[in-house]
């Protein structure tokens, strides 16, 4: 018998359930099959392209880049800096804004979550639900309290926006709030603005701290509309923190390219912040990967490449609305995908009805019923209409 080991006390953990499926899919040898599963983009091909201004930024970097030298745990700042202008509307100074690189929005969320616990240990933080199953985990890890409240109705595709109301109007001055800043994930359905401004005053008046998860910018309704709401709300407050992901937007998925900034009532607190989150950025990564937001910075520091990313965005978003549409008038049980934003929403189907479709129709989603409908073509959309039908 081997003597008792340390790691002999862990829990067997379930495998990821998004994961499995792409397994799943994979072996999978019918030709109709659609993937719903997996949060990329696609396009009418059903690939997950490499952006033109993408591959320019990556050859002129080639060519120019000098060194493979550590940046520090701030990662590129001039990347943060440049995006400044597409995230708040206006480029902040740098004692009313600190901001850094982080591997993903994923990191920016952790790192959002490290220095409120650094702050307030055990602080709690407030998530409506359903929201993206990361957002508790990442919180919990940190050591937070999360609390919960009701913001979509899956069954009747409705956002409980006095039920949210309710909880924030209950929260405790300090309390921090978690709010998707447009294209929500899993549910699509995002706030009007008159319920930004409710939220913004809610928020403001009730001394919160609003922690705003932003991955999607220019994947809805354009990059200003989709970060309208998030504006709001942080020009309300005197404190806030914007996690931000240019993973979606920039199609830089395996590049894991994010950013957190902090933004201050004061300059001293700025920079209390900033020491913080560089300190706790060191420890957690020490310095972040830098080929991706390079990228980002190459391509923001040229105009004419700017302008190109912004036209393929404009195609991505496009696309993805030219399905909702297509669902919307194909069915009109799927009205309520042509309101929401975004690649995903949450159909109203059970676990039961989503293997029904993955086993009898060679359609795999999420078990939640969260479908990413930038898996879908036009060609496809009528395939996937008859299949939703078959199972209800």
């Amino acid at each position: 018998m081997s003597a008792p080991s340390l790691f002999d006390a862990l829990q067997q953990q379930p495998a990821d359930a998004l994961l499995s499926l792409i397994g799943l899919y994979r072996d999978d040898p019918r030709a109709q099959k659609l993937d719903l599963g997996v949060g990329v983009y696609r396009d009418e091909t059903g690939a997950t392209p490499v952006l033109r201004a993408v591959k320019a930024a990556e050859a002129r970097l080639l060519e120019t880049q000098g060194s493979k030298s550590y940046l520090g745990p701030e990662g590129d700042i001039r990347y943060a800096e440049l995006l400044q202008p597409i995230v708040f509307g206006r480029t902040l100074a740098a004692d009313q804004l600190a901001g850094v690189q982080t591997p993903g929005g994923t990191g920016a969320l952790r790192l959002a979550a490290d220095l409120i616990a650094a702050a307030r240990p055990g602080a709690k933080v407030w998530l409506g639900t359903p929201t993206w199953p990361n957002h508790a985990p990442i919180m919990k890890a940190a050591g937070l309290t999360v609390a919960t409240y009701r913001y979509y109705d899956q069954a009747t595709q409705t956002v409980l926006f006095d039920e949210m109301m309710a909880a924030l109007s209950g929260a405790a001055a300090g309390d921090v709030v978690l709010l998707h800043g447009c294209c929500h994930n899993p549910a699509g359905a995002d706030l009007t603005p008159d319920q930004w401004r409710a939220v913004a005053e809610v928020v403001a008046a009730r001394g919160l701290i609003p922690l705003v998860d932003l991955a999607y910018q220019g994947l809805g309704d354009g990059l200003e509309q989709d970060a309208a709401g998030a504006r709001l709300v942080l020009d309300s407050v005197p404190d806030a923190l914007l996690a931000y992901s240019c993973d979606k937007n920039f199609g830089l998925y395996r590049e894991r390219v994010g950013a957190l900034y902090a933004k201050a009532a004061t300059p001293a607190r700025t920079e209390l912040m900033r020491s913080n989150i560089l300190s706790l950025a060191r420890a957690n990564w020490s310095m972040p990967p830098d080929h991706g937001a390079a990228l980002v910075r190459v391509i923001l520091e040229d105009a004419a490449l700017t302008a190109d990313w912004r036209a393929e965005l404009t195609v991505m978003r496009t696309r993805i609305n030219q399905v909702r549409q297509a669902l919307a008038a194909g069915d009109s049980a799927l009205a309520f995908l042509g309101r929401q934003h975004g690649m995903f929403s949450l159909l109203p189907l059970s676990a039961e009805q989503v293997g029904v479709l993955r086993r009898d129709h060679a359609v795999y989603m999420a078990g939640s019923g969260r479908v990413n409908l930038a898996g879908l073509t036009l060609a496809t959309v009528p395939q996937f209409i008859d299949s939703l039908r078959a199972v209800r």
